[in-house]
């Protein structure tokens, strides 16, 4: 290897130094997987060059026998992991190892507390990958070339990792990666043939690529045979294996490399479909949701084979936006090697493997529910506010989503989300028809909603929805097993059987008596209001607003205004209690500045009781001070 002129030395991005030292001291426990994560890298790095040689053979410069090997050398105390695959240019090494170019990085670390337990999980979920490294070793050499290069284009690269690493250009023959870890002291324990094969089978058995070691020699053999390689991994795409023969540790591990995941899933399925379309897939629900699952660019999970052939990471065309979280793999025989996004986009093969996949996933999801009710809440937590999303998304397995769903309610009134839609409809009282809930920008907003009242004193359970994502959810989620969603907030109420006639024959009467103040103030708020009428409701609040049965309402203008996006300025309607003392009061009130002023500041508080803000809130606080000076 003859070293050129070209070098020079450069400083690590920011979020790179403060992510190594983390990882050192919040991995250390757990050192040996620096050894699985080189190992996945090298294989990552065969599976790229194989598939870019599909359109440009010449990649493989002669030799198609891709493998990873693993050595040692006791005296120099390296330990050296390389592959033949695609390799990397000179800016791609500075662009791969210098920096780290996941979106929401800064937020990631912002989430680091300092807790190695709790963090050791947050930077295993980031994926550690290459840097790794130094939580063995106080030096690291990397010498790469990218497949296609001409020797001279290789690429030496060496750090100490802290802060900076040096770059230059060397004469590399071989294509590929090759990376030298000078161990730390104390660190003897993998300068040891034995200790480095145990690590391989352990993690990386499933590796579908030869991980060569040189084999261990004893005695007279160790002077009279020659020095040969031998595989230290099964090899085998561990997918293509049948699945009773293999073990729940080695599912488990095969998740952390595919999902470059520290901690282990929590649950997964395997399944061979034949047929009209034949493809095997393998995919994961992780136990985290990982921190970039709001990432407008995040990656999705699932890796695309093709006979066994890696075609391309993150296929979205393969799994839903609701389902992003699903790691794992599927390999089709049917699909072309050459297959593009734009073919995937429009092939039935893939529409069928999509709609098969989602099936698999979601009845994993139903049986965890059935059958694991305590693991399933943990998913929810995790996942919860992204399956809201898939009703809106798959028309197609929109109920069987439904019977996914968990909602706080007014049954206990607590935040954790564990009411089931078919749980509330088998409470659901006689001659009730409707699926009620509420939605608000917090849970305690939802909770003490006044449209609650009269739920509440006739014991009728409300869904608590207070998730941005909830108004998108009810906008397409209509009904449940024939049962329509209804907003308490919405339209008139109308209880049906639930109210006798006699309840019904007191509103009208009252709605007669309260026709002169309902006009009054209807002249007095004007234009802010679409209209005011008395409601039956409320129990113990003087007012409320509601939208109209057709109206967007309140909260969702709210979110989208907060997104920055229009949304129809529908007004509200007031609805007044006829039994409150404050409304009472209203009506008998002849002096009509003292009428317009309660008018408005019934008003005003009826907005901030359902979340929404004041135009002029000094205004309201001198109204309102004035009234309470006149209680004398």
């Amino acid at each position: 290897m003859t070293v050129e002129a070209h070098k020079e030395t450069l400083g690590f991005q920011t979020e790179v130094k403060q992510l190594l030292h983390l990882m050192i001291h919040s991995l250390y426990s757990n050192k040996e997987i620096f050894l699985r994560e080189l190992i996945s890298n090298a294989a990552d790095a065969c599976d790229k060059l194989r598939f870019e040689a599909l359109s440009d053979d010449a990649l493989y410069e002669g030799g198609k026998e891709l493998a990873i090997r693993v050595s040692f050398d006791k005296e120099a105390r390296t330990v050296t992991v390389a592959d033949n695959g695609i390799g990397m240019s000179r800016q791609e090494v500075i662009d791969n190892i210098g920096t780290i170019a996941k979106s929401g990085t800064r937020q990631f670390l912002e989430a680091l507390t300092g807790d190695q337990a709790r963090d050791a999980h947050l930077i295993g979920q980031f994926g550690v990958g290459f840097y790794s490294s130094f939580i063995v070793a106080d030096r690291v050499s990397l010498v790469t070339r990218r497949a296609g290069l001409q020797a001279e284009h290789g690429v030496r690269w060496e750090s100490n990792g802290e802060g900076e690493f040096s770059i230059e250009t060397v004469t590399q023959e071989i294509h590929g990666t090759e990376v030298t870890l000078h161990l730390r002291e104390g660190m003897d324990e993998f300068l040891d043939g034995w200790r480095l094969r145990s690590i391989i089978r352990k993690y990386s058995d499933h590796i579908p690529l030869p991980i060569l070691m040189l084999k261990e020699k004893y005695g007279e053999e160790a002077e009279q045979q020659p020095d040969e390689d031998e595989t230290v991994n099964k090899a085998s795409a561990l997918w293509t294996r049948p699945k009773d023969e293999i073990s729940e540790e080695e599912y488990k591990e095969f998740y952390k490399h595919v999902g470059h995941d520290f901690e282990e899933p929590l649950t997964w399925t395997h399944n061979r479909v034949e047929g009209r379309t034949e493809y095997t897939s393998l995919l994961y629900v992780p136990k985290r949701a990982p921190f970039d699952l709001w990432d407008r660019d995040r990656r999705h999970g699932v890796k695309l084979y093709v006979r066994r052939v890696f075609i391309m990471d993150d296929a979205e065309q393969l799994m839903p936006a609701y389902l992003r979280f699903v790691r794992g793999v599927i390999d089709s025989n049917d699909l072309p090697l050459n297959v593009s996004r734009e073919i995937l986009q429009e092939s039935k093969v893939v529409e069928s493997i999509r709609a098969g996949s989602v099936k698999k996933v979601l009845g994993l999801l139903e049986g965890m529910a059935k059958n694991e009710p305590e693991q399933y809440d943990e998913f929810w937590q995790q996942f919860g506010r992204v399956i809201k999303e898939g009703p809106g998304e798959d028309f197609s397995n929109r109920e069987q989503i439904a019977r996914l769903l968990r909602f706080s309610s007014t049954q206990d009134d607590s935040e954790e989300q564990k009411v089931s839609l078919e749980q509330y409809i088998e409470r659901m009282q006689e001659g009730q028809e409707a699926i009620y809930y509420v939605t608000a920008e917090t849970f305690a907003a939802a909770r003490h909603s006044p449209h609650l009242e009269i739920f509440r004193k006739k014991g009728l359970e409300v869904l608590l929805l207070s998730e941005r994502v909830d108004e998108w959810l009810v906008s397409s989620l209509t009904e449940f097993q024939g049962k329509p969603l209804q907003s308490v907030a919405k339209g008139e109420l109308d209880l049906g059987k639930l109210e006798g006639e006699e309840e019904k024959q007191q509103q009208e009467e009252q709605a007669k008596n309260f026709e002169d103040l309902v006009k009054r103030v209807q002249e007095q708020l004007g234009d802010r209001v679409k209209e005011v009428r008395i409601t039956h409701r409320l129990t113990d609040s003087p007012a409320c607003l509601v939208a109209g049965e057709h109206d967007m309402n309140a909260n969702l203008q709210r979110i989208l205004k907060s997104l920055g996006q229009s949304a129809p300025d529908s007004k509200p309607i007031l609805e007044l209690n006829p039994n409150h003392p404050l409304v009472a009061r209203l009506k008998e009130e002849g002096e009509a500045s003292r009428f317009n002023d309660m008018s408005e500041v019934l008003f005003d508080q009826a907005l901030l009781a359902e979340g929404g803000q004041l135009d002029d809130p000094a205004t309201f606080v001198k109204r309102l001070n004035t009234l309470l000076l006149e209680l004398k």
